[in-house]
């Protein structure tokens, strides 16, 4: 357990307890980025089964802006709070938590939905069932980039494709999830190939890609055949785009195609190739997992990162009150903005 024993944390900690008063970042209506207000709350007390967090650094997710905007309706309670990854500190244990305590540095990566109130502030409260230690020694900052898209990665790697070692994956299209799936499946003894921007590359195979291609290749069907020439297992395109005629000629039999991305997307499906090859089309969003999906992604991504394979990329490190503009940068990236993630800290003024 990751623990505080100097006199001046125990203190922090304390005093923590006894504040009445948080900023928050929250909305009173859905709508763009500019519907978020920083502003003081009263800091939340734990029910049972929940526990009382310190915040520590947050991440922005492109589901939380899909949950702000209306999107992605869910139940919430205004106002409310945006936000699902946090890493922290336990302050308080509500009625009945033993899985923890205070002082502890834990994480959580499905807040904000569900009726349940968001990250984006001093403090949070969490169902201890979706709370995890974070291992010693791993920075909060790598760890809270990592938390929502490499258990998007593992759930949709493992519990719903099914991807065992030696299959041959391929993971399209670059960003945090993708990053993630590339890891995780390559750490599990499959074969990775990734389909990213060229400047990329190296990251790619510094994540454990096997091959690179360029996306933006014209013959990048033509190479993904010749380097799968048994078919490929799992297709994991994440950009949204699908482009399903020239996918299914490439898929092995008995592959699987897995669909996370492209809320407005439509693809044509040549069914013919698709039925007798005894392929399969998965959708998967990490918002209707369980706790148990949940708590095993959990377990996976604590091994890889205190054993250091899992990483993640920061290209924006930025206080709380920014966040309607890390909202913003979120929704208008282009094409030309660097890769990663945006992580916002409550203790940068």
């Amino acid at each position: 357990m990751n623990q505080y024993p100097d006199p001046a944390t125990a203190a922090k900690v304390a005093m923590d307890q006894r504040s009445e008063q948080m900023t928050a970042a929250f909305i009173t209506e859905l709508g763009p980025p500019e519907a978020i207000r920083v502003g003081p709350l009263p800091v939340p007390a734990p029910g049972p089964g929940e526990v009382l967090v310190r915040v520590e650094a947050v991440a922005v997710n492109h589901v939380d802006t899909f949950i702000r905007s209306g999107a992605y309706r869910t139940d919430m309670t205004f106002p409310f709070i945006v936000g699902r990854d946090l890493v922290g500190v336990v302050t308080r244990l509500g009625p009945g938590v033993t899985t923890c305590q205070p002082g502890q540095r834990v994480w959580c990566n499905s807040l904000g939905h569900n009726g349940r109130q968001g990250s984006f502030a001093e403090y949070a409260v969490a169902p201890a069932d979706r709370l995890y230690p974070l291992p010693d020694g791993v920075d909060p900052v790598n760890a809270v980039s990592t938390l929502h898209t490499a258990a998007t990665a593992y759930i949709g790697l493992f519990r719903t494709a099914r991807v065992a070692a030696g299959e041959t994956v391929v993971v399209g299209r670059g960003g945090g999830v993708a990053d993630a799936a590339v890891q995780l499946a390559a750490a599990a003894g499959a074969r990775v190939i990734a389909v990213d921007r060229a400047g990329n590359a190296d990251w790619c195979r510094a994540c454990g890609a096997d091959e690179v291609l360029d996306r933006d290749d014209a013959e990048l069907a033509k190479k993904l055949a010749a380097l799968a020439p048994g078919g490929v297992d799992l297709f994991w395109d994440n950009s949204g785009r699908y482009d399903l005629e020239t996918t299914v000629p490439l898929m092995a039999r008995g592959g699987r195609i897995l669909l996370s991305a492209g809320r407005g997307s439509r693809a044509v499906l040549p069914v013919g190739p698709f039925y007798t090859q005894d392929l399969a089309i998965h959708g998967f969003v990490i918002s209707n997992a369980s706790v148990r999906d949940l708590a095993e992604a959990a377990g996976a991504i604590n091994r890889e990162l205190a054993a250091g394979r899992l990483r993640g990329r920061v290209r924006a490190q930025l206080p709380l009150a920014a966040a309607a503009e890390a909202h913003r940068l979120q929704e208008t990236r282009d094409h030309g903005a660097p890769p990663g993630r945006i992580v916002l800290t409550p203790a940068m003024r």
